[in-house]
């Protein structure tokens, strides 16, 4: 008797085993989950900086469409 409740015990339906493998991907869940918070966040700083700053107007301008303003110089360095 004593055998077959240490069986169940470890790996059987719901066991140690079984507990074991449901903590792993928990905490692999978890570290994704905050990784994916960390992003969000900075999205939701970029989004309201772009709602209130004209800075980063410009800044996304320059970098992702290549504008510059009226005056400016444009440099562009090239690695050999």
């Amino acid at each position: 008797m004593f055998g077959w409740l240490q069986y169940h015990l470890w790996w059987g339906k719901n066991g140690i085993t079984d507990y074991l493998e449901v903590n792993a991907v928990s905490e692999l869940a978890t570290q994704i989950n905050k990784k994916l918070i960390h992003r969000n966040q900075h999205m939701y700083t970029e989004i309201a900086d772009l709602k209130h700053g004209q800075e980063a107007i410009e800044e996304h301008a320059r970098n992702e469409l290549g504008m510059i303003k009226k005056g400016e110089i444009f440099f562009r360095l090239v690695q050999k």
